[in-house]
């Protein structure tokens, strides 16, 4: 395992920033043009997950257990090894370092990935129905007034079991689609659109009641996932911010989701919200950093809702909901704060080409899909009512994915003045604190 390098980024304008992102994607796109244009998947990867299941908390009925990677760089056995000789917990002080251990560059993966992992509740994979989760007309109104909720308990320790797992193993075997992300510091491991590669996340979003609960919340009979991201220990945190790369969705057309898998620590990792924030006027769509001092946001920038998520819980809110993450003030995490989250599709989506916006970056397949179509595709594959079996088939064809071509030339507008600019305000996010 190679040692990991924790040295800063150097600073750069952000305009700078934004060409050497386009240049370095696109020389990477270019260097993958002998891949099949249908999708960038030359290779599948079957490995069984390598998994540490330590138990943490045991009942009469239950055994919680952590699944963790095995790059994790202070196992919690240190711990459970230190009480059991009689050391206090409390006392107990490991030297701090950060929980995973940064991938060398070798051991990316590409293609598809199959931890092969048996569904809950004696689910049938690609057969049984979707499971459900009812949701009151008190917090779908809750929602719709603060811009945010948060449902406590949607999924039960065997599903927060499989998720720990399917993560386990994409952080054991990173994927190709991870490395400008994790190389970046900003998180341990982040991916985004891992259920179009990792198949133990897309048969989650066909079988767990995440689409019943989010089309009671959107008021709408069908539910797409537009884009979604795995996240593991954000370093830096992220200020007050908006979502913008919701995929090539509007803002009403979409709800924002969090999954999150492990209890939230008392000190920081709490994302906050502004309470109604999804409702002001003043915040440019194209912002990605918000300045809560601005005129405009009077009456929000005192209206804090902090949650502090426990595994198994949801939180869901409006793309325009102003909200920020506080890291750890060194920018080390010692425990995991693992997240699958992302943004889908309310019934009735259009789609909405975002090249020249940062927008694109969630929408980097050959789908096929013009400005103004209807949102039906297998890039966006419907999870409520029921998941389509040929969006399925296409998906673990390897045809849905990332395309060579298409990241040339969508990503190629965002190297403009404009979209330099709105890269600094992607910039400004980063932070432990604000």
């Amino acid at each position: 395992m190679a040692t990991r390098n924790y040295s800063s980024l150097h600073t750069v304008s952000a305009p700078m920033a934004a060409c050497c992102l386009v240049a370095s994607v696109m020389l990477l796109a270019l260097t993958t043009l002998s891949a099949p244009v249908t999708a960038f998947v030359p290779a599948a990867t079957t490995k069984n997950p390598i998994t540490t299941g330590v138990a943490s908390k045991t009942t009469a009925t239950t055994t919680t257990r952590l699944f963790q990677s095995t790059r994790t760089a202070t196992p919690i056995g240190e711990v459970i090894s230190a009480v059991g000789a009689g050391i206090d917990e409390e006392e107990f002080q490991p030297k701090k370092e950060k929980i995973l251990k940064e991938p060398a560059l070798w051991e990316y993966n590409f293609g598809l990935q199959d931890p092969v992992l048996t569904l809950p509740h004696g689910i049938v994979k690609d057969v049984s129905a979707p499971e459900r989760f009812e949701v009151s007309e008190e917090q779908i109104q809750t929602l719709e007034r603060d811009g945010v909720l948060h449902l406590k308990g949607v999924f039960d320790q065997e599903w927060v079991d499989y998720l720990r797992k399917a993560t386990a193993y994409q952080v054991d075997e990173p994927h190709f689609w991870a490395f400008a992300g994790t190389a970046s510091k900003l998180y341990d491991y982040i991916q985004r659109n891992v259920w179009q590669t990792n198949s133990a996340f897309a048969r989650f979003y066909y079988h767990s009641a995440m689409g019943h609960v989010l089309a009671q919340c959107g008021r709408t009979d069908e539910i797409r996932v537009s884009t979604d991201l795995l996240m593991v220990n954000p370093n830096k945190g992220f200020k007050w911010h908006q979502d913008n790369q919701n995929g090539p969705i509007s803002w009403e057309e979409g709800l924002r989701f969090w999954i999150t898998m492990d209890e939230t620590p008392k000190d920081y990792g709490a994302p906050v919200y502004l309470k109604g924030s999804h409702k002001n006027n003043v915040v440019d769509d194209q912002a990605v950093f918000v300045d809560i001092e601005q005129e405009g946001l009077e009456d929000y920038k005192d209206q804090l809702l902090e949650f502090r998520t426990m595994p198994g819980d949801m939180l869901i809110w409006h793309p325009r909901t102003i909200h920020k993450v506080d890291g750890p003030v060194d920018g080390i995490w010692t425990s995991y704060r693992r997240v699958l989250g992302g943004t889908v599709a309310k019934g009735g989506a259009i789609y909405h080409d975002k090249r020249g916006s940062g927008g694109v970056l969630s929408d980097l397949g050959r789908h096929g899909l013009q400005d103004g179509d209807k949102l039906k595709s297998s890039f966006f594959p419907v999870v409520y009512p029921q998941f389509d079996k040929q969006e399925a088939a296409e998906r673990d064809s390897g045809k849905v994915g990332r395309n060579p071509v298409d990241i040339v030339t969508k990503i190629g507008g965002l190297a403009t003045k404009a979209s330099g600019e709105r890269f600094n305000s992607f910039f400004q996010v980063l932070g432990s604190r604000s």
